[in-house]
């Protein structure tokens, strides 16, 4: 399984599938990698993330987001752009943009 896929994939051979035919087999290996898996549960992953990712901007949206950086190491590490500045070091090299460490 390979939920990944979307961002392109985890493994050497996986490439994207469908819900229709969501897999196939490579040297014995079954491969699963259906694109946005979230889709076909929409109403049970919209609830998960949202309780996942609510709490986070609750914090941001009491404290700022200056504080809420200060205070929480893992809403600054969830920034990828903050001012216009890229924030996360692998957004910035995967596109090629300058890095500006926060």
């Amino acid at each position: 399984v390979d939920v990944a896929i979307d961002q392109g994939g985890c493994f050497e051979t996986s490439k994207p599938t469908t819900h229709k035919d969501p897999i196939y087999i490579v040297d014995g290996v079954v491969h699963y990698c259906v694109a946005n898996m979230p889709g076909a549960v929409a109403k049970t992953s919209t609830l998960a993330l949202t309780n996942a990712t609510l709490p986070y901007a609750v914090e941001i949206a009491n404290k700022g987001w200056k504080r809420a950086f200060k205070e929480n190491n893992e809403i600054k590490l969830g920034a990828n752009v903050v001012q216009g500045k890229v924030a996360c070091k692998g957004v910035a090299d995967a596109f090629c943009m300058e890095y500006c460490k926060l």
